[in-house]
């Protein structure tokens, strides 16, 4: 709890422990389908950043019915369940409220080797920083608010964020890394500064190497900005420190919350980039090396 792990522990037996997590939201695209199978990938996240295996889980559901038809709830749940099924994740029931705003998600108990967790702290001198999906996610589904942008770019990230992690954390298990966290809503920056502090290291981030979708560039420099980016930026602008020749567009991006964002893995350097070819073998494909842990400057984060 004290340093905001993706999910809870619980050691059972000498080989066992469970991996607890929850998580629900808002709609953030039109089709409830696709609505499900977001929210489903984007609670099942915290397991797989532990590097653990989901096994169950729960449905968490507000639904408002006297001003929603029943058969947009049956189309979320089914995009869930069928999310569920591609992860192996049997469901197990669930719990259902009357409310005025539509809200889903679940919670999720996997298991874990209690050696073998992997916590976002941990990180060493001298690893490189592997990030698996773009970002953009929260600038776009701002834009989708507003019907300010086309359907190949709600396609492109309704895709990304329906994708799971479960592929990305079987490579990163199999290789043996630092630490690990899933980019979500502190946004890049947010979740960085969160594996450093207390630590004694710092990170510099190669923000051109950072992978982004190519309509949230538009977007913020358009100002075109969800309200959690700039709460991110504010509560991280002790430890964060952006150079002047990196453009406004791409730090806006660097703190723009996500929703069912990629894995940020900090891995030993000597490991890298066999790991991430691996990645791209097996289609982790918009997987990129975006920086490195250094030992200065002690719990800062430069973004060049």
């Amino acid at each position: 709890m004290e340093r905001a792990e993706d999910a809870g522990v619980y050691k059972l037996t000498d080989d066992i422990a469970i991996v607890q997590t929850l998580d629900f939201f808002t709609p953030i695209v039109d089709d409830p389908y696709a609505f499900g199978q977001i929210a489903a990938a984007n609670a099942l996240s915290d397991v797989y950043a532990m590097g653990g295996k989901p096994l169950t889980a729960m449905n968490i559901v507000c639904f408002p019915q006297k001003t929603l038809a029943m058969s947009i709830l049956k189309d979320i749940l089914v995009g869930g369940l069928d999310k569920m099924h591609e992860a192996g994740v049997i469901l197990i029931g669930g719990h259902s409220v009357e409310d005025d705003e539509l809200k889903y998600g679940l919670s999720v108990t996997g298991t874990i080797h209690p050696a073998k967790v992997v916590f976002n702290t941990g990180v060493r001198a001298g690893d490189w920083l592997i990030l698996t999906k773009p970002l953009g996610t929260g600038i776009i589904s701002t834009a989708i608010k507003g019907a300010l942008v086309g359907e190949e770019a709600v396609t492109r990230i309704t895709k990304s964020m329906s994708t799971l992690n479960r592929g990305a954390s079987e490579l990163m298990q199999a290789t043996g890394v630092n630490a690990c966290t899933d980019i979500t809503g502190f946004g890049l920056l947010g979740h960085v500064a969160e594996m450093i502090e207390g630590s004694g290291v710092g990170m510099i981030i190669d923000s051109a190497a950072v992978p982004f979708f190519p309509e949230a560039k538009e977007l913020a420099e358009m100002g075109i900005l969800p309200g959690g980016l700039h709460r991110n930026r504010e509560f991280r602008t002790g430890m964060v420190e952006v150079a002047q020749d990196v453009p406004q567009y791409l730090a806006d991006i660097l703190f723009d919350p996500q929703t069912s964002g990629g894995l940020l893995i900090s891995v030993p350097k000597r490991e890298a980039t066999e790991l991430l070819d691996r990645m791209h073998q097996a289609g982790v494909s918009e997987a990129a090396i975006i920086g490195e842990v250094v030992v200065k400057p002690k719990g800062r984060v430069i973004v060049r």
